[in-house]
């Protein structure tokens, strides 16, 4: 796997237009600070307007039970929350990230 790290803090439209300009097949969230059920979907909503649907969107962090649903819905493709193991976000990034 190819990683470009874009650092902390960075918003839903500095993301998505990192995303395309690198050509990525994935793109991986993290939020430790509540605001999940906002940039996550905002992130989905941007790809779209930009034609780039087809990159994979996962998140992680401090995500309660209750949001994970909603957040799928919005088009998150999965959501790891602390304690699992890199083994498993590994095998899945395997089974369901494919190259663009």
């Amino acid at each position: 796997f190819e990683v470009v790290y874009t650092g902390l803090h960075q918003t839903p439209e500095e993301i998505v237009e990192a995303a395309i300009q690198e050509d990525v097949d994935m793109i991986g969230l993290s939020s430790l600070a509540g605001a999940h059920k906002y940039l996550f979907p905002k992130v989905i909503s941007l790809l779209r307007e930009k034609g780039a649907e087809d990159i994979v969107v996962c998140g992680g962090g401090i995500i309660p039970d209750e949001d994970i649903q909603t957040l799928k819905e919005a088009g998150i493709k999965e959501i790891f929350t602390p304690g699992v193991s890199l083994d498993v976000i590994v095998e899945w990034v395997r089974k369901n990230v494919r190259p663009r």
